[in-house]
């Protein structure tokens, strides 16, 4: 028996009605804005053809304040799978022109069902944030879904990959979504994400202040570190999300997408060394060290505007997918700060629970000193840092470039934080303190009976270097796996890293552990 051609009619029309959105004339509207629709940006995040929708006809269930004829088309949110370089991958992408994309009952019911998908299949899940926040009309019913998205987010969290999108207003408890997700991207233009806007905070506080200040992109990616990457538009933040899952695996229980050289290349790189600056109180560009270290001089930098003074990043060495922890002396002379040991452990932590092989850099004098650090919880920050590297059972190799003094030298995974290898450049110093500070403490009469105090202090300063911080001395204790030749740094990280990836330690059975947030 044929299907009746009206059956067919209905349900082409349906289908269009659902597409059209909040109509043809407001999707035009946005377009001409320079703003995609809810649909548009899952067309460029997927490959041509491959996205499937869940829940296209689901209607919203509200009877309150005249709602029970209104029409909601997909109620608001669209959620589907498709492929990114042909991996699947689950998302979700709010519809702002349909009632501000505001989130009722069957609207969070739709996004819970495309992260429950995600989760028995072992995709990640990319989710567009474009939103009024919670559907008034619905009442509790909105709150109650919130806090199922919220629990999935939970649910998810070191299961697959989570990356949130704000392309649009993110405001109030929709913030909390973002918030659980592994990274966070957000375009410059037209998107905002606060829990309290100006308007609030002026009627509470009487303090005036402007959207920027409390939700733009820039300072939540600069001063607030809740946002992991900038995009310029909406079409530079797909990019990003297509970039940051390549290096990623579709969930835990894989390894990420490594494409290891046929071949190792242990040749030199001669320009390496031309990177340290002949007086070590001069900064180096540790991003240059970068650049010569991983293929083709590319890299993504994560959380690139906040905490400067700690690089992370996402790369490829010969092939192998790792994460990168560096010093940067160009900021702060490199020290660990709160801000920086909340970013250094929360990308450790990351990358440990999906497989992805640790590489740190080391130029550190230390952490902070100042009164706002310590009155801050500096020693339960910095703890973070040495609690992340400890539980991390990934392969992690260490590079000291230059200094690595005191505490700060085991908060960037000494051996005795879980290692697998330490190498060291000639120029690096290992020791309790720095030279300097040292001749201060040991040799402070010696000093003050020279001639020329500064002429003594500086020799002093040198025999301590010799004596106590030389990475051949660490290396006799057996603390450093290997003196480099900066030239050799590339070849022997890349056959290091290749040796470890077979790498399995277990730790005692436990729930997990108590890291001092």
């Amino acid at each position: 028996m044929a299907i009746p051609t009206r059956a067919l009619e209905e349900l082409h029309e349906r289908r269009e009605k659902v597409l059209a959105a909040a109509g043809k004339e407001k999707l035009a509207q946005r377009r001409e804005k320079g703003l995609m629709t809810a649909r548009d940006r899952l067309e460029e995040l997927f490959q041509p053809e491959t996205f499937q929708e869940i829940g296209l006809h689901v209607r919203h269930t509200c009877t309150h304040f005249g709602m029970t004829d209104k029409e909601i088309p997909a109620d608001g949110v669209v959620v589907g799978t498709g492929y990114v370089d042909n991996r699947q991958v689950a998302a979700v992408s709010q519809d702002f022109t349909v009632m501000a994309g505001t989130l009722g009952k069957m609207h969070a019911m739709k996004i819970v069902a495309g992260m429950e998908y995600a989760q028995k299949m072992g995709i990640p899940v990319v989710a567009f944030k474009d939103s009024g926040g919670a559907r008034i009309q619905e009442g509790v019913d909105s709150l109650s879904g919130y806090g199922k998205v919220f629990y999935q987010n939970v649910i998810l969290s070191g299961v697959v990959p989570q990356i949130a999108v704000i392309l649009g207003p993110c405001a109030g408890g929709a913030s909390y979504s973002p918030a659980l997700m592994d990274f966070i991207i957000m375009s410059r233009k037209n998107a905002q994400m606060f829990i309290t806007g100006p308007q609030v905070i002026k009627a509470v506080t009487g303090k005036q202040c402007s959207m920027d200040e409390v939700g733009g992109a820039e300072m939540h990616a600069s001063v607030s570190g809740n946002v992991h990457f900038l995009a310029d538009d909406e079409s530079h933040a797909i990019a990003i999300a297509k970039k940051l899952l390549s290096y990623l695996p579709s969930n835990n229980t894989q390894d990420p997408p490594h494409q290891p050289f046929p071949e190792l290349d242990m040749s030199l790189d001669s320009e390496m060394g031309d990177l340290v600056p002949e007086d070590p109180k001069l900064p180096m560009d540790v991003k240059a060290v970068i650049t010569r270290l991983v293929d083709d001089g590319d890299f993504l930098e994560v959380h690139a505007s906040f905490a400067k003074n700690i690089v992370t990043c996402f790369a490829r060495i010969q092939g192998i997918v790792v994460g990168i922890i560096a010093n940067q002396s160009m900021e702060k002379a490199g020290c660990l700060d709160i801000d920086s040991s909340d970013k250094g452990s929360r990308f450790i932590r990351f990358c440990n629970v999906f497989n992805i092989p640790v590489v740190n850099l080391v130029d550190v004098p230390g952490f902070l000193p100042g009164i706002e650090q310590e009155r801050g919880g500096i020693i339960r920050h910095g703890a973070k840092m040495l609690f992340a590297y400890a539980s991390a059972t990934v392969p992690k190799v260490t590079v000291i470039l230059r200094k690595a003094y005191g505490g700060s030298y085991l908060a960037m995974c000494s051996p005795e934080m879980g290692a697998d290898a330490v190498y060291a450049w000639p120029t690096a110093e290992i020791a309790v303190m720095g030279a300097e500070g040292a001749v201060n403490v040991l040799y402070r009469k010696e000093i003050d009976e020279a001639a020329d105090k500064a002429a003594k202090a500086k020799e002093l300063a040198q025999e301590y270097r010799d004596k106590f911080a030389s990475p051949y001395l660490s290396a006799a204790r057996g603390y450093v796996t290997g003196v480099l030749d900066p030239a050799e740094t590339r070849g022997v990280v890349a056959m290091t890293l290749r040796k470890t990836l077979t790498k399995r330690e277990l730790r005692p059975p436990k729930k997990h552990g108590n890291i001092p947030l």
